[in-house]
């Protein structure tokens, strides 16, 4: 099990591998790819309606791979497959936050709206700030659960 810090520090990691994957993907988007991209965000928007944070955390998973797919960059992708599979347990916590799959949808939306555009500046900024807000999620969730014996406790105890 990974600790919140280490999982910060991913997250900062996967910041910058993922918006490198969507300058690329907005540089290299298909019509056919971008018609996917646009049926995902669709998807995500009926699940959200729905209340159904389970098959929105899929559809999610779904966009971010179809995103690494197009980008065509195997180097980052590898990496982030290998970092992916440490952040299991933050991730799953975060997808049943009441309320969150509204948050992510509008930055999912952001991402795809850049890549369709082939907008490379715009869908980097879009993914990092997608990011970002997660590592402040991942954060906020830690310090809620964490038991205040453990986070008043001086060093070294």
């Amino acid at each position: 099990m990974i600790s919140t810090a280490e999982a910060v520090e991913i997250t900062e990691v996967r910041m910058v591998l993922e918006g490198l994957l969507a300058a690329k993907a907005a540089e290299r988007v298909t019509p056919e790819q971008a018609g996917r991209l646009l049926k995902i965000k669709e998807a995500m928007r009926e699940r959200v309606a729905a209340h159904d944070p389970l098959a929105y955390s899929e559809l999610n998973a779904a966009l971010h791979g179809l995103v690494q797919e197009i980008a065509g960059q195997v180097t980052a992708r590898t990496i982030l497959v290998r970092l992916q599979g440490q952040l299991v347990r933050h991730q799953f916590r975060l997808s049943l936050q009441p309320g969150r799959s509204a948050v992510s949808l509008g930055q999912h939306e952001r991402i795809v709206d850049a890549v369709v555009a082939r907008d490379p500046a715009g869908a980097e900024a879009a993914m990092r700030e997608h990011l970002r807000d997660v590592i402040t999620q991942i954060t906020r969730i830690s310090q809620a659960t964490t038991p205040q014996a453990e986070v008043a406790a001086p060093a070294g105890s």
